[in-house]
């Protein structure tokens, strides 16, 4: 469990605890995702725009008088081949990658909008619920996690 998590006054349980450390997780976790797709955008884009920009600087151009031509010197090479795969299971990793991303961010929403409408039975006592507010502030601060409101 996190350290500030731990620092956290007797006035909040040990279940809410639990709950603030698993938000801390998903939280961690849709951030490595969305990291992960970036970069995997960013490699898709990259790598297609080299491959493009080589296959018009070596069959296009120098082919442009016929199609029939340009297929050809397209085909006659094997490393072609090897570059489509690439650049397409490039383009694949990313869609993968997305879905995670957006499945890992609904479940990060899902539980910070729980804790959100759970607040009133997490902090019971008068005390907790005056003292939440640094709870919350905490979170925000340390781990850039709003539960102020159910809304991103």
């Amino acid at each position: 469990m996190e350290p500030s998590i731990l620092k956290i006054g007797d006035w909040t349980d040990q279940a809410t605890k639990q709950l603030l450390q698993l938000a801390v997780n998903k939280k961690r976790k849709f951030d490595k995702f969305k990291r992960y797709h970036l970069l995997s955008v960013w490699c898709t884009v990259i790598s297609a725009f080299l491959f493009l920009y080589y296959v018009n600087n070596t069959v296009i151009e120098p082919y442009s008088d016929s199609f029939q031509l340009m297929i050809s010197a397209f085909v006659d090479h094997p490393y072609h081949l090897y570059m489509v795969l690439i650049v397409g299971g490039s383009f694949g990793g990313m869609n993968v990658l997305r879905k995670k991303r957006s499945k890992a961010e609904d479940e990060y929403h899902e539980l910070r909008r729980e804790i959100v409408d759970r607040s009133k039975d997490l902090w019971k006592h008068e005390e907790a619920w005056r003292k939440r507010h640094l709870v919350l502030d905490m979170m925000k601060k340390e781990f850039n996690i709003n539960l102020y409101h159910e809304t991103k």
